[in-house]
């Protein structure tokens, strides 16, 4: 007796970059990061392209990590520039 259930929420990891071929999901992580700051600086929030970026980074980021980084730039303390 197997049910399927069906959710209302589709799972999605990020996608391939080839900027980051082989290594370690780190930097993808980080990079996602930062370029999603500097996307809706440069474009605004309801810029869709820039929730690709989201959407990486919150796939890729252990939630420490985004937290401790929302925390530096609330601070003024976020170690790189985030200006488009």
């Amino acid at each position: 007796m197997s049910d399927t259930v069906q959710s209302k929420y589709v799972l999605q990891t990020a996608g391939f970059d080839a900027r980051f071929p082989y290594t370690n999901q780190t930097r993808h992580c980080y990079q996602n990061y930062t370029d999603y700051f500097k996307c809706i600086a440069a474009k605004g929030e309801d810029f869709a392209p820039c929730k690709q970026f989201k959407r990486a980074y919150n796939s890729l980021c252990p939630n420490e990590w985004i937290g401790k980084w929302d925390e530096e730039r609330e601070n003024g303390t976020f170690p790189a520039s985030l200006e488009p």
